[in-house]
């Protein structure tokens, strides 16, 4: 039996990250169906300007049905010349790795902001997942 293709969109709000040397992990929600994650867009509240030794980096992670996953699904590390500009759609890298990028329904979901060095503060905004189900 044929079917056509479903897609559609989790959208999260993720908290600001004030303390530059601070890190954060936000549960995003649950992936809706089998599927494969096709992009990953991050609107900052706020311009990020990213920095050469202290940085951060955002990352999409698949934390799994038993939430100890640490598959990355898609990250950005906001070096030098790397930069992300208040209330606009920045898409963060998926992983090149294809296994990585597909989820079985219930996987969940964690965005994660960490420091690198003594780090850059995260302004928090909105996360949006895109995703293609998957057909047997």
């Amino acid at each position: 039996m044929a079917t056509s293709p479903f897609s559609t969109t989790i959208e999260a709000t993720v908290p600001a990250v004030a303390t530059a040397a601070n890190d954060d992990d936000t549960v995003l929600g649950q992936a809706p169906f089998d599927c494969t994650v096709t992009a990953v867009e991050y609107v900052p509240e706020a311009a990020i300007t990213g920095a050469a030794t202290n940085h951060r980096t955002v990352s999409l992670v698949n934390k799994g049905q038993a939430g100890s996953g640490t598959t990355t699904v898609a990250t950005l590390a906001l070096t030098s010349g790397v930069n992300a500009t208040a209330n606009d759609e920045r898409l963060i890298p998926l992983s090149g790795t294809a296994a990585n990028l597909v989820l079985a329904a219930g996987d969940t979901l964690q965005w994660r902001s960490v420091h690198i060095g003594t780090g850059i503060t995260d302004p928090g905004g909105i996360v949006r997942i895109h995703f293609n189900r998957n057909y047997a």
